[in-house]
């Protein structure tokens, strides 16, 4: 299965745009953002569990990184992450997900490589993980020489000023982005191939997004793989 596959090209999901999967067990839904593979793939999802929802435990090649957006997502039925943190599971982990609640969240599948052995639990809603840096507010998640992840927050009218050459994909997790007239909603999934460059800056409504740089090289190395 191919969605989004080709990391040489602009790829946009908005929310209007959504189809809803379900997992061929049933336990959850997704929405596929990038997928390269079948049932065990390269994946950007975004993935909505209904209340009182249990995944079968299960392992994670090449790791596992998700972002809470709403509700509380659950770990091994004692481990419960509600909106705004972050979670990452490095290649080889396992774990019981769940939600007694419902949840939505963001998740990433088989991008990391083997040598980022990090288990990360993060906040962000805490304000003690944020700090300004310059005139931008950060709250950094993770930081390699392959993969550089952190959430921004914008003022209204605020400029997004990351223009990384090695690629960019956000995710709008609140307020709204515009971007030569175009309308970015909460939700929005964005992501700019290596060596583009796009302005963006926030409505005034401001905007917090989810960002992460420096990966689509191996990205796109991993589908030439594949074929």
């Amino acid at each position: 299965m191919l969605i989004n596959a080709d990391f040489s090209q602009i790829a946009v999901v908005k929310p209007n745009d959504y189809q809803w999967v379900k997992s061929p067990g049933g336990e959850v839904e997704r929405v596929m953002l990038d997928r390269v593979g079948e049932e065990t793939a390269r994946a950007t999802s975004l993935v909505r569990y209904a209340p009182q929802s249990i995944f079968p435990k299960h392992q994670h090649p090449s790791g596992e990184e998700i972002l809470v957006l709403s509700g509380t997502f659950t770990e091994n039925n004692d481990q419960h992450y509600p909106a705004g943190w972050y979670l990452r599971n490095p290649d080889g982990s396992k774990h019981t997900p769940s939600s007694e609640d419902g949840t939505l969240i963001f998740v990433k599948l088989m991008q990391m490589s083997k040598t980022n052995t990090e288990t990360l639990r993060i906040n962000t809603h805490d304000p003690e993980n944020w700090q300004t840096i310059g005139q931008r507010l950060i709250c950094r998640l993770y930081l390699s020489p392959d993969e550089h992840t952190y959430l921004e927050k914008l003022n209204p009218h605020q400029s997004f000023d990351e223009h990384s050459l090695d690629g960019i994909e956000l995710l709008l997790v609140q307020g709204e982005l515009i971007a030569n007239g175009e309308i970015y909603p909460t939700g929005s999934w964005i992501r700019l191939p290596i060596q583009s460059r796009q302005s963006f800056h926030a409505s005034d409504t401001g905007a917090t997004l989810y960002v992460k740089t420096g990966h689509l090289l191996s990205a796109q190395n991993f589908v030439e793989q594949q074929s």
